[in-house]
């Protein structure tokens, strides 16, 4: 059987951070978490650096002359629609 190796990542925080986390019993778990739903909300396109290399940004252009940015009219979030009416409608963007 394998054993799943764990690694100690440590980084440095200001004196206002530490102090909000006191209060969390398990800060190393918190973390985790924290950093887990990070990288699975970030950026398909920059990996959540908010810069597009000029390729990208070339890429996205492209993309986004179809792809417009809407408000949702259920959660006001903004989301990516498709402008070309086909089939499916003008459905935002990992909608059924």
């Amino acid at each position: 059987m394998r054993q799943n190796k764990s690694e100690i990542v440590t980084f440095k925080v200001d004196e206002s951070l530490l102090e909000a986390m006191k209060g969390i019993p398990n800060r190393s778990d918190f973390i985790r978490q924290a950093v887990t739903v990070a990288l699975d909300s970030a950026c398909p396109l920059c990996a959540g650096t908010g810069v597009l290399t000029p390729r990208q940004k070339e890429h996205w252009d492209s993309f986004a002359r179809n792809h417009p940015l809407e408000e949702c009219d259920d959660c006001h979030e903004f989301r990516l629609v498709c402008s070309n009416r086909g089939r499916a409608g003008r459905r935002g963007v990992g909608r059924k």
